[in-house]
C-alpha cells in the first residue's frame, strides 16, 4: 500500500484547475486538508460536458464532492508504485509524495483527458501539434531515464515534458508524428506508452524478464480470439527492449482549414468509475468483482456487448493464466450526455511460464484469478474453476446466449494459437509461447470435457 508523507510545515489548502480539450471543467482542492472536487459552470452548458467520472456526478446546485471519493478518483491517475512515486518526488522536488503533489507537478498528461494546471494557467496550444523529433538515441535517453535514478518516467532535462501514467510497471510515453518519435510540447499529449520488462516480480522473485514479449503474444491472441485490445508492438532502442502501446485515448483530428491536433479521450478505470482506492483494486483486498463490474456495465451505451467482452474476457484470463486482471485493468470511455462504454483491453500478460513446481514459480494449485467466480462458492484458483461455473457466469450477465459465445470462444483457441504462432518474430523465446500454448490447449480441453 503506498504511503504518503507531508511535512508539517506544508499548507494545506491547494487548488488545481481540471481541463480536458481545452475546457475548463473543475477544480481540485484541499481545505484543511478534505479533498475536494467542484464543476466549473461553464462546463455545465458545454456541448462537450460529461461527468468526469461515474462516481463524481453533476450535483443538484452544484454542490462540491467531498472525501475520499475525490482523492481516490485523483490517485488512481499516478503509478502504483511507491518507488515510482518517490522517484517523482524526488525529481520534482515536491516535498511529498502525497497525490496532491505530485499530480501538481506531472498532471498535465494524464490517462483518458485530463490535464492538471494552476489556477489561473490554461492548456495554451492544446488544439494544434508541438513536438521535437527524437532520433533513436533520444528515445533510448528517455526509456532509460524512466528507470534511472532522480528522473521518473522519462522525463527530459526540461520541465516542459511531464505526465502521469497509472499502473506498476516501468513506462514512459511519447508521440508518432509525421512517421518520428518525438518529444510532446506545452498542450500536446503523448500518443505511445513504452513498457519496459517486468524483470524479477514478487516476493517470489519469479522471472518476468521476457514480459515484454509475453504481453505481445497475449494482445495477439486476445485479437485472435475476437476481442477488442490495444494495439502493441515490440521495439529495440540501442540496448533498451520496449512493448509500445498505442493509446486508444488519444484521437488524431484533421479539421478542415486547421491544423491537426490530438484529442484527448475521456476515460477512466474502474477503480475511478466505482470510487475504490488503487490499493483496493484486487477483489480479495476488498475491490470491485465481476459482479461489480457487470452492475456498472448494465447502464453501458451497448451493455449487452460489453457485458459479453468482459465474461468472455474472464474466460480468456482462465485460459491463459492471465492473473492481474483487477478493477484497474478494466477501463470505460466516458461519452456525451452521460454515456459510457468498455475500452479496448490491456495490460494482459499471462503466467504460464512462470507457473510450475520448481524454485521461483508459482504452484499449479496457487494461481489465481484476479476476480473471483461466485455461486455457491467463491472461487479464484484457476484448478478450482469448471465449465458450470462459466454456465452461471453467462446466466448471471443476463445477456441473450452468452454461454454459446463462451463456447465458441474456447473452440477457437487451437486456431488462434496456430494463427499467431505464424507471425512470432524470428527472435521470440520459443519458452515463453510454448508454456502460454500448453497451458491453454490444456484448460479448453478441461472446458469442453465438461460440456454438458
Amino acid at each position: 500500500m503506498v504511503t504518503f508523507r507531508r511535512p508539517r510545515s506544508d499548507p494545506r489548502d491547494h487548488m488545481l484547475a481540471v481541463w480536458t480539450n481545452g475546457e475548463h471543467v473543475g477544480t481540485w482542492s484541499m481545505v484543511n486538508g478534505e479533498h475536494r472536487f467542484q464543476y466549473d459552470e461553464a462546463w455545465l452548458a458545454s456541448p462537450a460536458t460529461r461527468w468526469l467520472s461515474l462516481s463524481l456526478p453533476f450535483t443538484p446546485e452544484n454542490v462540491a464532492h467531498r472525501g475520499a471519493v475525490v482523492l481516490n478518483f485523483f490517485e488512481n491517475l499516478l503509478p502504483d508504485s511507491d518507488a515510482i512515486r518517490q522517484r517523482m518526488q524526488d525529481r520534482f522536488a515536491t516535498g511529498s509524495n502525497a497525490p496532491f503533489d505530485l499530480l501538481a507537478a506531472v498532471g498535465r498528461d494524464c490517462v483518458g483527458a485530463i490535464q492538471l494546471l494552476p489556477l489561473g494557467q490554461a492548456p495554451v496550444g492544446f488544439d494544434r501539434i508541438e513536438a521535437k523529433t527524437l532520433r533513436d538515441i533520444g528515445v533510448e535517453q528517455a526509456i532509460h531515464n524512466a528507470v534511472a535514478g532522480g528522473r521518473v518516467l522519462g522525463q527530459f532535462d526540461d520541465d516542459d515534458f511531464r505526465f502521469s501514467i497509472a499502473g506498476a510497471q516501468e513506462k514512459t510515453a511519447l508521440l508518432w508524428h509525421e512517421g518520428a518519435w518525438c518529444r510532446p510540447l506545452g498542450a500536446t499529449p503523448t500518443t505511445h506508452i513504452f513498457k519496459l520488462p517486468l524483470g524479477l516480480v514478487g516476493n517470489m522473485r519469479a522471472d518476468m524478464q521476457t514480459s515484454v514479449e509475453n504481453e505481445w503474444l497475449c494482445a495477439r491472441l486476445i485479437a485472435q480470439l475476437g476481442l477488442p485490445v490495444a494495439d502493441c508492438e515490440i521495439a529495440r532502442f540501442g540496448e533498451q527492449k520496449v512493448l509500445v502501446v498505442e493509446r486508444f485515448d488519444r484521437m488524431l483530428l484533421q479539421p478542415a482549414g486547421s491544423p491537426a491536433w490530438i484529442a484527448r479521450l475521456p476515460q477512466e478505470d474502474f477503480c475511478q468509475a466505482l470510487g475504490v482506492a488503487g490499493a483496493m483494486k484486487y477483489e480479495a483486498d476488498g475491490g470491485p468483482g465481476i459482479r461489480a463490474v457487470l452492475r456498472q456495465l448494465d447502464n453501458s451505451s451497448r451493455a449487452d456487448a460489453d457485458k459479453l467482452v468482459f465474461i468472455q474476457t474472464q474466460l480468456a484470463f482462465w485460459l491463459m493464466a492471465a492473473t492481474d486482471g483487477h478493477a484497474k485493468n478494466f477501463s470505460i470511455f466516458l461519452e456525451r450526455g452521460g454515456g459510457y462504454r468498455l475500452t479496448p483491453l490491456y495490460d494482459v500478460i499471462s503466467a504460464w511460464p512462470i507457473v510450475g513446481t520448481g524454485p521461483r514459480q508459482i504452484h499449479p494449485r496457487r494461481a489465481k484469478l484476479a476476480m473471483a467466480l461466485r455461486g455457491k462458492n467463491t472461487h479464484y484458483h484457476l484448478h478450482e474453476i469448471h465449465t458450470r461455473h462459466w454456465q452461471q457466469l453467462a446466466l448471471q450477465s443476463g445477456v441473450p446466449g452468452a454461454f454459446d459465445h463462451m463456447v465458441a470462444l474456447v473452440l477457437q483457441v487451437p486456431d488462434a494459437l496456430d494463427q499467431v504462432a505464424q507471425t512470432l518474430p524470428k527472435d521470440f523465446p520459443p519458452g515463453v509461447f510454448e508454456a502460454i500454448r500448453r497451458g491453454m490447449l490444456a484448460q479448453a480441453e478441461l472446458f469442453v470435457d465438461e460440456l454438458d
